[in-house]
């Protein structure tokens, strides 16, 4: 198997923001800046890319009948593993994320991946499919978040770009996001019919 493809594949083809439009509820809520769309992906990448090998590895042990339920301790053991690390070296950064560190248990995106691949696939295959959507969802939260902060308060990663008085507040707010992601899918999907 092409590692690479897999990776890209993840990455652009079926990327779980724009394409598969799953994982909406992280995606809509943490991406007020780009620091917390970034570090929202990248927890969630950790947790994917982590739980698709260790599913991978252990898929044969697993008894059909408890599928799904051992699908979720092993994604909840490394969001434990997530939510206790970050609890105790990015504090500030953990607050900020809040609930959704622990909802990675129940993200689509997560579950799914382990259904659909890792259950079915070799443990390198699982984890750089894990790498692809990882990266794919980590590159459209800071996307999102880079937008909607910049719009809202003229500022990327913190730095000033134009004076926050020209920002429009909407865009750090709820409906904000929701406007950002609509013209980003609408642009993943240009770009993608048009290298098609």
């Amino acid at each position: 198997m092409n590692y690479l493809k897999t990776i890209k594949n993840g990455l652009i083809d079926e990327n779980p923001t724009f394409v598969l439009l799953l994982g909406m509820c992280p995606t809509l809520a943490t991406t007020s800046s780009a620091i917390n769309g970034m570090s929202m992906g990248l927890a969630t990448a950790f947790v994917l890319v982590c739980s698709n090998i260790v599913i991978s590895a252990i898929k044969n042990l697993i008894p059909d009948q408890v599928r799904i339920p051992a699908y979720i301790v092993v994604i909840a053991s490394f969001v434990t593993i997530l939510q206790m690390c970050m609890q105790a070296f990015l504090p500030d950064l953990y607050k900020s994320l809040g609930l959704f560190i622990p909802l990675i248990v129940v993200n689509c995106i997560v579950l799914g991946r382990a259904e659909a691949f890792a259950s079915k696939n070799g443990i390198i295959s699982s984890g750089a499919d894990g790498t692809g959507m990882g990266l794919g969802f980590t590159f459209a939260l800071t996307l999102l978040g880079l937008c909607r902060e910049l719009l809202g308060t003229g500022r990327i990663f913190g730095l000033t770009i134009f004076p926050d008085n020209y920002g429009a507040l909407i865009f750090v707010l709820a409906p904000g996001a929701f406007i950002a992601l609509g013209y980003l899918i609408a642009a993943a999907n240009k770009l993608m019919k048009k290298n098609s």
